[in-house]
C-alpha cells in the first residue's frame, strides 16, 4: 500500500468531555462535526501529561515524561529522542509544522524538515518550577484567574494573531504541496493555541453562544477545604485568593472558550477546503494536547488528573477505516505508533521506544494491551503524580497525597473516591500492582528535582551577558520567492500553477 499523506490538526487545552462522540451537539462546529462523521472517534483519549510541553512531548515521542525528561513547560526536549516526525522523515516523508509545539531547548525542529512559524511560547528554561520551594508563586508566568475575570470580546489578541498566521501558512503549504514540486508523501502538522485561555473571542463567534445552556459547570465550585490536596495546590498556584470569581465571570469565560472552538472550526474548515480544492487525499487526525477544567468543581485550566484536564478529543479519518465510536481508553502516546503503522515504518529495532501502541487494531475492535498511563510533575505539585485509566476505572497515586480511585461509568464527575471502599479493594490492589510495575516514584522524584536544579542554574547564567535565545526563527528566503532573475519565467508560471493547463 502506498504511503498516505497525513494531515494532523492539533489544538490546545480542548477538553475531551466536550467530545463525547465528536463535538457536543450544542457546539457550533460544523466542520468538526463533518469530520467526525467520517472518522473513528476515540471518546476516552488521555494526554500523556496535563500540561502543554510534557503533553506535546508525549504526543511527539510516544514516551512519558519520566522517560523523556520533559517534566514541565521549561524542560528540554532532547535532540536524541526520536519523534514521529523523525520516523516519517526517515521513511521518505516531507515533514512540516505550522504552529505551536512548545519545544524547549536548542533543537526546535525534532524531525520536522520545515517549520513555518515560530512558537508562541519561550524555548528557554525560564518557566522551571522548584520543588524546594513549595507554595511559591512565580507571578510573571504562572496562570492566574485573570483569564476568567478578563473573559470577553476582542477582534485581535496575541493568540488570535498567532492562530491566524498558523492557518494562513498551513493553507499556503497545502497549495504548494499540490503543485507537485516534491514527489514525496507528506505529513503536515497544524497546531493551534486556541481554545487555551485567555477566554477572549471575536464577536462573530461570541454571539453564537448568547443563549447557550452550558455556560455553568455541571459540578459547582467546592469550598477550598473540600478539595483534595493536589487541587488545593492548583488553586494556590492560580492565585485564587486575589480574585472574586462571580457567576457572570464563569459564564463569560465558558462562553469565550466555546466561541474559540467555533473560531478553530472555521480555521480547520478553511484548511480542509484547500485540501479538497487541490484534490489531495490525506489521513486526517484531530487531537488536543490536554483539556481544561473550565470551572468544574471550581478548577480552571489543566494540571489535574480529573477528566476535564486529562481527557482530550481524538478523531482519525482514514480511507477504508469504518467510521464509528470507540469507547475503550487510549492515549495521545498512541498517535506515533499509528503513524508508523500507516507509513510502514518498522519500529522493532528501537528498544523500549514507546509507551503507546497503534490505534488501527483498536479502531477495528481489538483491546489495548494495557492501561493508559498519565504523569504530572510540574507546578502545583511537590512530587510526581501518576495515573492509570483502564476499563471503567481511573487510579491516581502521588507519594504526598492520598490515593484516588474513581469508577467513571458510575461516577463521571469523579465525586466519590473509592480508594478506601472495601468493596473495591481488589480493584485497588490490581492498580497498585500495575503502578508498581510502571513507576519507581522515589527515583522519578529525584530525577525531577535534579533536572529543576540544573535548569535553574543554567537559565540564570544564560541571562547574564550576551543573550542568544533558542526561539525558532522561520526562514523565508526572499530570493527564492515569486519571480527572480535566476528563474525562467515560463517554467515558473507553469510549475507554480495548480491545476495546470485548465
Amino acid at each position: 500500500m502506498a504511503q498516505p499523506n497525513i494531515l494532523i490538526v492539533m489544538v490546545d487545552q480542548l477538553a475531551g468531555t466536550f467530545f463525547p462522540d465528536g463535538p457536543a451537539e450544542f457546539l457550533h462546529a460544523p466542520n468538526l462535526k463533518a469530520l467526525a462523521a467520517r472518522s473513528v472517534r476515540f471518546a476516552n483519549t488521555y494526554t500523556a501529561s496535563p500540561l502543554c510541553a510534557p503533553g506535546r512531548g508525549g504526543f511527539m515521542s510516544s514516551m512519558l515524561p519520566s522517560e523523556t525528561g520533559i517534566y514541565d513547560n521549561a524542560a528540554e526536549f532532547r535532540a536524541d529522542i526520536p519523534t514521529f516526525a523523525h520516523h516519517l522523515r526517515g521513511a521518505g516523508y516531507s515533514t512540516t509544522l505550522s504552529g505551536k509545539m512548545h519545544f524547549v531547548g536548542p533543537d526546535q525542529l525534532h524531525g520536522f524538515e520545515e517549520r513555518l512559524t515560530t512558537d508562541i511560547y519561550p524555548a528557554d528554561f525560564g518557566w522551571t518550577p522548584d520543588y524546594r520551594k513549595p507554595g511559591e508563586r512565580i507571578d510573571w508566568w504562572y496562570h492566574n484567574m485573570g483569564s476568567v475575570t478578563g473573559a470577553g470580546v476582542a477582534e485581535i489578541t496575541n493568540q488570535m494573531e498567532y492562530d491566524d498566521e498558523v492557518a494562513h501558512l498551513a493553507e499556503a503549504k497545502l497549495y504548494d504541496l499540490a503543485r507537485g514540486g516534491d514527489a514525496r508523501p507528506w505529513c503536515l502538522t497544524v497546531s493551534f493555541t486556541h481554545p487555551h485561555d485567555p477566554y477572549v473571542a471575536r464577536r462573530k463567534y461570541w454571539d453564537l453562544y448568547e443563549d447557550c445552556e452550558h455556560l455553568l459547570p455541571e459540578v459547582a465550585a467546592l469550598d477550598y477545604e473540600d478539595h483534595d490536596p493536589h487541587s488545593q495546590r492548583i488553586f494556590d498556584a492560580n492565585d485564587w485568593r486575589n480574585f472574586d470569581i462571580t457567576e457572570e465571570n464563569v459564564r463569560r469565560a465558558r462562553r469565550g472558550y466555546f466561541a474559540n472552538i467555533s473560531y478553530l472550526d472555521a480555521k480547520i474548515g478553511s484548511i480542509l477546503k484547500v485540501l479538497s480544492d487541490t484534490r489531495q487525499e490525506a489521513v486526517l487526525i484531530f487531537v488536543s494536547d490536554h483539556g481544561d477544567m473550565l470551572g468544574e468543581r471550581g478548577l480552571w485550566f489543566k494540571m489535574s488528573m480529573f477528566e476535564g484536564s486529562s481527557r482530550v478529543p481524538l478523531m482519525v479519518s482514514i480511507a477504508g477505516l469504518e467510521p464509528g465510536l470507540v469507547e475503550a481508553p487510549v492515549s495521545t502516546l498512541d498517535v506515533g505508533p499509528t503513524l508508523a503503522d500507516l507509513a510502514g515504518v518498522d519500529l522493532a529495532g528501537i528498544v523500549d521506544w514507546t509507551d503507546g501502541e497503534s490505534l488501527l487494531p483498536i479502531a477495528r475492535g481489538a483491546a489495548r494491551s494495557g492501561p493508559v498511563p498519565i504523569e504530572y510533575a510540574a507546578e502545583a505539585t511537590i512530587a510526581p503524580i501518576v495515573a492509570l485509566r483502564e476499563g471503567d476505572f481511573k487510579y491516581v497515586r502521588c507519594p504526598v497525597d492520598p490515593e484516588q480511585l474513581f469508577h467513571l461509568s458510575a461516577d463521571p464527575h469523579e465525586r466519590v473516591n473509592l480508594a478506601g471502599d472495601p468493596g473495591f479493594a481488589d480493584v485497588l490492589e490490581r492498580f497498585r500492582t500495575e503502578a508498581d510495575a510502571l513507576w519507581d516514584l522515589e527515583q522519578f522524584d529525584r530525577e525531577v528535582r535534579a533536572s529543576q536544579a540544573r535548569r535553574l542554574v543554567v537559565y540564570d547564567a544564560l541571562r547574564k551577558g550576551g543573550y542568544y535565545p533558542w526561539d525558532f526563527q522561520p526562514l523565508r528566503k526572499a530570493s527564492e520567492r515569486y519571480m527572480r532573475n535566476h528563474m525562467d519565467l515560463n517554467v515558473l508560471e507553469e510549475s507554480q500553477r495548480f491545476p495546470r493547463g485548465e
